[in-house]
């Protein structure tokens, strides 16, 4: 049985006091979950605080993106070991905007996604395509490559430890949604490369994410179909009571 998780995406959004705020109304808001695994990522400025707050609350903190080195003269970068210290347990890695406006390619998301794991930071590892692709029919292909790309070289443990979301890029802050359908369809096929590639313990392990103008209007219908683990979510996260309402429609 997957856990179903529900992940918040705070992007490049709120100061420490409206990160702390937020956090609080969702805690507050509600007080347990039920089976399902909460996650939010504030900016890195905030986690510290957030994670302090967090301490003894069902919610994880993840960073938003991290660095394959450790340590070293990188400049404006952050590493799996100061997130940690930071008091984060997970990380997004290969989100479409890093893609598309920090030049993040498969070949660095494999490197970040083995330096998370080294560390034992959960990485929530996102792959989709964009509207020109998906209108090509390139869609399995393209998917295919991030998988493959971005996940080679792992052990099948490592893969059953990390977590997939598919965001097709046409749907992220567009308010387009992929249809249940689409979702559904993408979502076998990656546990269908998962298998092919890892075998079917794996493919039946991993949980997958949907990503894409996630709210509460739909996300009672994305979560449940059968493939959908659970979502990362974007701008409704930055409400906590529609970040609430995600959570309930998971039960």
């Amino acid at each position: 049985m997957r856990t179903p998780i529900i992940a918040g995406n705070w992007k490049m959004h709120n100061t420490i006091a409206a990160a702390l705020e937020l956090v609080k109304g969702i805690h507050y808001g509600l007080p347990w979950p039920g089976e399902v695994e909460v996650i939010v990522a504030p900016p890195t400025t905030a986690i510290s605080k957030v994670a302090d707050f967090l301490q003894d609350s069902y919610i994880q903190v993840a960073g938003q993106d991290l660095f394959w080195e450790e340590s070293g003269a990188y400049t404006g970068e952050i590493s799996g070991t100061l997130l940690q210290d930071a008091g984060a347990s997970a990380v997004i890695i290969g989100h479409s905007e890093r893609r598309q406006y920090f030049h993040e390619t498969d070949a660095t998301v494999n490197k970040k996604i083995k330096a998370a794991l080294a560390l034992q930071l959960m990485p929530i590892v996102c792959v989709g395509e964009t509207l020109a692709e998906r209108e090509a029919g390139q869609v399995t292909e393209v998917v295919r490559t991030q998988i493959l790309e971005g996940l080679a070289g792992l052990t099948t443990a490592e893969v059953t430890d990390l977590v997939i979301a598919y965001e097709p890029i046409w749907a992220i802050g567009t308010g387009k949604t992929a249809t249940p359908q689409q979702a559904e369809d993408v979502h076998v096929i990656i546990r269908h490369i998962i298998a092919e590639q890892f075998g079917n313990d794996a493919a039946d392990a991993v949980r997958i994410l949907y990503g894409g103008s996630v709210k509460p209007a739909n996300s009672k219908e994305l979560l449940s179909l059968p493939n959908v683990d659970g979502a990362l979510v974007g701008g409704a996260s930055l409400k906590a009571a529609d970040f609430i309402e995600i959570i309930k429609s998971v039960s």
